[in-house]
């Protein structure tokens, strides 16, 4: 592949970059292209040693989403990230896709708990308006203490939350890294 063919390929694929960032990378694989050519290699050789531009786009792709979830940790750069890591590999599907699952599953449990929790005593309210004749003081009384642990459980969820989503950034970069070349010690 030449430089040209290189190039349109990388850019057709980073579309989803911004364009300023789009243009800076293509900028620095120009300059590959350039000192390697200085060196006496051919516009084949350089791009054969810098790899497919599939694999450097997921790369700078997941790069890219990762430095996103860190400036604004949103669900949705969450996700982003989260799919952007995912594309690297079939590795990457059951090792990065099943902790995620598993952590949102419990995250949202968590939120479904409280919510449900702190939701009770207007459902008693409800149902002494349905069927007044079945109305006791212990399910009122009881579900005033389920809403005070309701209370304490969306507390304790908030702070979960905010946790699971900042360590699983870090998850994900640990596992970007891994991915591109594996763990360094320097």
């Amino acid at each position: 592949m030449n430089k040209e063919q290189f190039l349109k390929t990388l850019e057709k694929l980073l579309e989803k970059l911004p364009v300023a960032e789009r243009k800076d990378i293509l900028i620095d694989f120009e300059e590959h292209f350039t000192f390697g050519i200085e060196e006496g290699k051919t516009e084949e050789e350089i791009s054969a040693s810098l790899g497919l531009p599939e694999k450097i786009a997921k790369e700078l792709l997941a790069t890219y989403h990762l430095e996103k979830v860190e400036k604004t940790a949103s669900t949705g750069n969450i996700f982003r990230a989260v799919w952007a890591v995912v594309g690297l590999g079939f590795f990457n599907l059951v090792i990065v896709l099943g902790p995620f699952i598993a952590l949102t599953g419990i995250v949202l449990g968590g939120w479904a708990v409280a919510t449900a929790f702190v939701l009770s005593p207007i459902l008693v309210l409800v149902n002494l308006g349905l069927y007044p004749e079945t109305f006791a003081f212990f399910d009122l009384f009881f579900s005033l203490m389920l809403a005070g642990a309701g209370i304490f459980i969306a507390i304790g969820m908030f702070f979960a939350t905010r946790l699971f989503g900042k360590g699983f950034v870090r998850y994900l970069q640990y596992n970007v890294r891994l991915v591109k070349g594996g763990l360094k010690h320097d």
